[in-house]
Formats: structure tokens, C-alpha cells, sequence
């Protein structure tokens, strides 16, 4: 299905790979010849030779992100937005927990807008990345989103998605700073088979290279013959799970197919042909034979935990058991997790019982997504049991497109449910199962709690994901899980007709238009993040949580759902901190901040007292100490760029994180962009500290300022022995080891740097 090739290889005149080994030309020469090369140097203001530093075209936040960044923004000397910025209100736009926050919000967004010149979009309208693909992207172009799956590579347009203190930069016209990226070539061909949508293509490439990190931090870049067989839409279904493989970005060729998609969308002046040049360099490569992709399932809790359906049931007790036993790993003995219940007989046969199908979001509600699926729908029915089905056009225009041409009465007409453009499926906050339900969706992820349970209440239920068009032969078999392959239906010929008027007369259209005078509509749920001091002399930071998994989510360490109706409020979020994964971690954070806040006033606690005796220090070493917490994971920050994950432990007096890697690099920058000092140390087989472990790094400050890579600390355990601890400071450039001494990017800014 997919080959995977780690060596160099160069793509001639657009159709020919050649191993670099055959080729004579220079890797370096030839890396600028890619697409995605030649789109960063143009936004690259830096010399051409380091570290690039991006400036953006435009930048795309939603609304459990906006208010921070502005807020942020605003603290550090915002006066207008210097790009396009739009806000919309796509994740919040239930309120979970009663009362005005969640509006009161949306009010602050508006008011945003209108004071700095920006673009509003409200609640329902549409979601973020669909608004996005219609109305902001253009070729060539580069866009900058506080959520993680900003990916509009399919339509020319690079898309990175970030925390809220890189966008924060942006709009204090700063640049956006990295190291120049290695670039995979991801080489189409073949045709997708009958049933096979865009998520199964996704799936199965998640599930090719995420384990191995084949291209973390890499950006994708999407070319080959196999490009002509897909639709535009299709290419977008792609395109916006390949965040899912933990890549920094993605571009694909453009051709008169994505021509097509900008004149339909009235922006036909946005389109370019991009194409890699005569001789293009790829640091790695995957060959993706479009003709053998089956339609796939990933089962809980990772996207990249990819079967076909059609060995699913082929095998479902041993492949559901072996999810069984990940949970266990997970959950411990809080909570049980019985897909093997759902294994029931049928026609002397088994086969797999689903309780819940959702179509949704940034993925799933394209245009052509729900006119397949209600051609699969089509004089079929839901049924009037336990299953239900859900369905949620990704903008206005994708619904009134699909009311004029019948294909919403189609849906009706089946049992499912129609609804609003709302992100809410894929994080928890919208059509969360019943306990130990079974839920497919055609969303962007799966992990553990993403659709709304609650481990520690005793609430569990699953998610997998599948593509809308096997979701639909799942409704139309009355929730067996079957595959669209195995389905006879005909795709109606029904062209897209894009009608964005109904933007024009609901949307705020404010770029360019700033009205200074303008009051911020601050609800009583806003409010300003509190002070972070700079870092001093010392560094003593007590382990408040320690998690050996393999790879810890941004939802594992703040939970998304109906937490992120406090995210204006920095510090009632900052009470969800880990609360799914280490319930402990509050209360340990708050204890340790409690202490650093007696030693402000002259106090040394009886507890860091005894923790210098056994460093063999005068207590009148902590005066001179940032004392807070830490959290140890193998390899934090896999998933969601809402920079809450970081703000969070700050707010709770978080001094660092240790780890052997960071899952992705909107993690790391979040944590240093709140003041987090983002160790890694040596693999180990088992850390082996834990949680009440303190950990003292003399000297701290004076190594940021000198650029150390390597500190040497002294974990003093909890009977009060002492163990030395390597730490790792590397990669890290002068603005973000300021930023680090600053105590975090608002201080930064406040001190006068970041300003030309």
C-alpha cells in the first residue's frame, strides 16, 4: 500500500524519482527547488542561509484560542492587526457549563475585531479550517492557525499550525523562527478504488509513519500522476490529517483541478501552478499506490492505529482485545473499556456492533463527503435502535449547496441528523457517546477522552475513526461495521455550487478598517494573565507529575471539551491541568506554589528547607531560587497546538518540563514562549524519579544567558537522597533564551525586545 524510503531522492521534471546516490546535482541546491522551499523563501526574512523567519500572509484562530492571543497581543503593545486575522467561533459554540461565558466571548471576538481590523466569523457559520480554505487561502501564500490542523497544502497555500504566543508574534509583526525544515516527497499514483474516501487514504498514511516519527517536524509535499485522479475536496481530506502524522506543514502541486476550486469560490486571481523545479531534492520519500488503499479504520486512541475493515472483521476479538489492553495501560483499574462485547453474531458469521457515526468538522463535512454518503444513504435507514448518525456540513455554503440539490433531505430522509458547522466531535464537546459505547467518525482524532468521557467519574467510551463514506454503509447496515467497498452505490454527478453571500451579509469584514476607539467587551469570565516573574539565579522545581507513556497528548495534559469554556480564564482552566491523566498534579503545583510564595515574604518552608540540607545549602539558597513545579514524559505534546497545554502548568507555577524528546514543535515552543524550560535528557529504560522529587539546577540563569546545552542537576528524592541528572538545553535560539529569562514572551516584549 505505501513504501517508505529514508534516503535522499530527487524528482526529475516533475515525474521521474532518481535515488540521490544516482544523481549528481547538491542536496541543497535541489531542496530549493521544491515547493515548499520556494513558497518559505519568499516569506523568509531572515539571510537566506540559518534559521528562516517567517512572516505570514494571514493568520486563523477560533474561540478557544483567540482570546488569549489578543489578550497577550494587547498586554505587549498591540495597536492593529498588520495581517488578515479571523476569529471564528467554531469549538465553543455550545457552552458545556451554563451561564454567559461562552458568548460573552464571541462578544470580546467581535469587539476584536472591529478595534484592530480583523475578520469575524460567527458561531455555526463555519468551521475554522473550511472559512479558511474559502475565503483566506491563495497560492502560494503561507497561513499561520492557533489549532494544529491548519494544512491548506492541497489548494497552494502552506499552512502551520501553532500556540497562541507564535501567532501573538505575528501580530506584533515579529517573525516566526526555525531552523530550515527537511522536505518528504510524497509521490501519488493509481486511482482510488470504489468506496474508498479520502480518510482511508489518510489513515493508512498515518499509520505508515507515525510510530517510527518518519516525518516529525519534516514538511509533506504531494506530487505524482496519482494527483489527476482526485478531486479537489478529496486532496483536502488528505491534506488536513497530515497533522496527524506530527508533520510541520504540507504543500501538494497545483493544477487545473485546484484552478477550478478558486474560480468556483470566486477567487480565481488566487490561483498559481506550483511545481517542484526540473531537479527537486527530498530528504525522504513515500510512494502512495492510491489503487491498493482499502477502506480503514483507526481504532482507539491514535489515529496512526490503522487496519483495514476489512481484517477488522475478519479478526475482531484479537485486534479489539489488544485495544482493551492499551486502555488498561491507560486507565489502570479506573475504568474498563469491552469492545469485545460489541463482537456479535450475524448469519452464522461475526461482525461488529457500532453505537454512534459522526461526520464532521474540518475532515469529514466536505461537499463531497455528504453527497457520497447519502448516495449510500439513498432508500436505506438508520434504523430505530441504539445507533444514531450525525452529520455536520463544515460551513453554511456546504449546507445550503446540499439543501438546493436534495442531498440534505436525502440524509433526513435516512434517520440522520443534521446539524451546524461545529468542531465540537472531534474534541469532546458535541455527541458524546454513551457509556462504553462504540462512536466512528469521520473527524480528525481519536485519542484517549476526545469525545467527551469521563474516565475518573467511571465514564468510558470509544472513537475510531473511518472515512463518511463507510460510516454511511455502517448507517445503511444498521450500525454493522461494514465497509463502502462492499457497498453497490452511484456517485450522482452534482458539481459544488459555492454561494458565500450569506458571509458577506453575517461575517465582519475588517481588515485594513481598524477603529481604535472601539471598547473590548470584556464578559466577567476575561481576565488578564497573571505576572510571571524572570528567571533567577537557581532552579528548583518539584516533579508534580511523572508519566512513562510512550507519547503524552496536549489533551492529556489540559482536557479539551467542556474545560475550554474557562479558557478565557486562565487560572479556572488552569484547574483541568492533567486532570484526566494525573489528577494529583493540581493539587502537588498549588502546594509547591504556595511555598515559593512564602519564600517571596521572607519564609522558608520546613519542606525546601530540608530539601537544601540535603543539597548540603543554606537555606538561604531558595532566596535566590525560581521555585515551582515540573512534569517528566517520555515525549510530551503529541496532537492539539492550543498553547493552554503550557500556559496552564505556568499559571500553576510550572518552571519546567523533562522529557527525552517533545512529540512536536508547537509544543516545545509554547512551553518556552510561557517561560517553561524545556529539558530533555538521555533515554532511559525508566525514569527513574517520581512524583514529590525535587530537582535543584544551580546556576540556571547564568546558562541560558551563555547558551549552555548541557546543565547538570541534582534530584533530591523524596527520603531525601541525592542522584545527579543531565539536562539538555539544546537548539535553542537567543530571542527564545531571552524569552526563557524574561520569564515568558509577555515580559519579553514588556522589556522592550521583539520590537523593530
Amino acid at each position: 500500500m505505501i513504501k517508505l524510503t529514508e534516503t535522499g531522492v530527487y524528482l526529475l521534471n516533475g515525474e521521474t524519482i532518481a535515488p540521490a546516490a544516482e544523481y549528481e546535482g547538491s542536496p541543497e541546491e535541489g531542496r530549493e527547488q521544491t515547493i515548499a522551499y520556494q513558497i518559505m523563501r519568499a516569506h523568509d526574512k531572515g539571510d537566506g542561509r540559518g534559521r528562516m523567519r517567517i512572516k505570514f500572509d494571514a493568520l486563523m484562530s477560533h474561540d478557544i484560542t483567540y482570546v488569549g492571543i489578543i489578550q497577550t497581543a494587547r498586554a505587549s503593545g498591540l495597536k492593529e492587526f498588520p495581517v488578515p486575522y479571523a476569529l471564528t467561533n467554531c469549538h465553543n459554540s455550545l457552552c458545556a457549563v451554563g451561564g454567559t461565558i461562552n458568548e460573552d466571548d464571541h462578544s470580546f471576538g467581535l469587539s476584536a475585531a472591529r478595534k484592530y481590523g480583523g475578520i469575524y466569523v460567527p458561531a455555526h457559520q463555519s468551521v475554522i479550517h473550511q472559512f479558511a480554505r474559502e475565503e483566506m487561502a491563495a497560492c502560494g501564500n503561507m497561513i499561520l492557525g492557533s489549532d494544529s490542523h491548519t494544512r491548506y497544502g492541497a489548494i497552494g497555500n502552506m499552512g502551520v499550525g501553532e500556540g497562541g504566543p507564535e501567532l501573538v508574534k505575528q501580530l506584533l509583526q515579529n517573525t516566526y523562527d526555525i531552523d530550515p525544515p527537511e522536505v518528504v516527497l510524497v509521490y501519488l499514483s493509481g486511482a482510488p478504488r470504489h468506496g474508498v474516501g479520502p480518510h482511508d487514504v489518510a489513515i493508512a498514511l498515518c499509520g505508515a509513519v507515525f510510530k517510527q516519527g518518519f516525518v516529525t517536524n519534516r514538511i509533506l509535499e504531494f506530487a505524482g500522476p496519482g494527483l489527476k485522479s482526485l478531486s479537489a475536496d478529496f486532496r483536502l481530506g488528505i491534506d488536513v490529517m497530515t497533522t496527524e502524522t506530527a508533520c510541520l506543514s504540507s504543500i501538494w502541486e497545483t493544477d487545473d483541478t485546484i484552478r477550478e476550486y478558486y474560480e468556483i469560490h470566486g477567487h480565481g486571481n488566487r490561483y498559481k501552478q506550483l511545481r517542484p523545479g526540473p531537479a527537486a531534492y527530498y530528504d525522504r520519500l513515500i510512494e502512495i499506490d492510491l489503487s491498493t488503499i482499502e477502506p480503514m479504520i483507526a481504532l482507539p486512541f491514535h489515529p496512526s492505529n490503522a487496519y483495514t475493515i476489512r481484517e477488522l472483521n475478519e479478526n475482531p476479538y484479537e485486534i479489539l482485545h489488544a485495544v482493551e489492553e492499551e486502555a488498561k495501560k491507560t486507565f489502570g483499574d479506573k475504568v474498563a473499556l469491552h469492545l469485545t462485547d460489541k463482537i456479535i453474531p450475524v448469519k452464522k458469521k461475526y461482525a461488529i456492533q457500532v453505537d454512534q457515526g459522526v461526520i464532521a468538522g474540518c475532515a469529514g463535512g466536505l461537499y463531497e463527503n455528504l453527497v457520497e454518503a447519502s448516495a449510500i444513504l439513498h432508500d436505506h435507514s438508520t434504523g430505530n435502535g441504539y445507533f444514531s448518525l450525525n452529520v455536520y456540513p463544515a460551513s453554511v455554503p456546504v449546507s445550503m449547496a446540499i439543501t438546493k440539490n436534495g442531498v440534505a433531505a436525502d440524509l433526513l430522509e435516512s434517520g440522520a441528523i443534521l446539524k451546524t458547522a461545529f468542531c465540537g466531535p472531534c474534541f469532546g464537546a458535541g455527541d458524546v457517546p454513551a457509556n462504553g459505547g462504540f462512536s466512528i467518525r469521520h473527524t480528525t482524532r481519536n485519542f484517549p477522552n476526545r469525545e467527551g468521557s469521563k474516565p475518573g467519574q467511571g465514564q468510558l467510551s470509544a472513537v475510531a475513526l473511518m472515512d463518511a463514506r463507510s460510516i454511511a454503509a455502517t448507517a445503511a447496515n444498521g450500525g454493522i461495521l461494514t465497509s463502502a467497498a462492499d457497498i453497490d452505490y452511484t456517485v450522482p454527478n452534482l458539481k459544488y455550487k459555492y454561494d458565500g453571500d450569506i458571509y458577506k451579509k453575517r461575517c465582519y469584514y475588517g481588515f485594513g478598517k481598524p477603529q481604535p476607539e472601539e471598547e473590548l467587551r470584556m464578559g466577567p469570565n476575561i481576565t488578564d494573565w497573571p505576572k510571571f516573574d524572570p528567571l533567577q539565579k537557581n532552579l528548583l522545581v518539584r516533579l508534580a507529575a511523572v508519566i512513562r507513556d510512550p507519547v503524552t497528548t496536549t489533551d492529556e495534559l489540559i482536557p479539551s471539551g467542556e474545560t475550554s469554556s474557562y479558557r478565557s480564564n486562565p487560572l479556572k482552566l488552569s484547574e483541568f491541568a492533567l486532570s484526566r491523566r494525573v489528577p494529583e498534579y493540581v493539587g502537588r503545583s498549588k502546594a509547591v506554589q504556595a511555598e515559593a510564595a512564602e519564600v517571596k515574604t521572607g519564609k522558608h518552608p520546613e519542606d525546601l528547607v530540608r530539601v537544601m540540607g540535603s543539597l548540603g545549602l543554606p537555606e538561604s539558597t531558595l532566596d535566590e531560587c525560581s521555585i515551582g513545579s515540573a512534569i517528566f514524559a517520555c515525549r510530551p505534546g503529541d496532537g492539539s497546538a492550543r498553547e493552554q497545554a503550557a500556559s496552564c502548568q505556568r499559571v500553576l507555577g510550572g518552571g519546567a518540563n523533562i522529557a527525552y524528546s517533545y512529540a512536536t514543535k508547537r509544543y516545545r515552543s509554547n512551553c518556552i514562549n510561557w517561560g517553561i524550560l524545556p529539558f530533555t535528557v538521555d533515554q532511559l529504560e525508566t525514569f527513574p524519579f517520581d512524583p514529590d522529587d525535587t530537582l535543584f539546577v544551580p546556576n540556571i540563569r547564568e546558562a541560558v544567558e551563555t547558551g549552555a546545552q548541557t546543565v547538570t542537576g541534582h534530584m533530591v528524592r523524596t527520603d531525601g537522597t541525592v542522584a545527579p541528572i543531565t539536562l539538555h538545553l539544546p537548539d535553542m535560539t537567543a530571542d527564545e533564551r531571552q524569552i526563557i529569562l524574561e520569564g515568558c514572551l509577555m515580559n519579553y516584549y514588556a522589556a522592550g525586545y521583539g520590537k523593530d
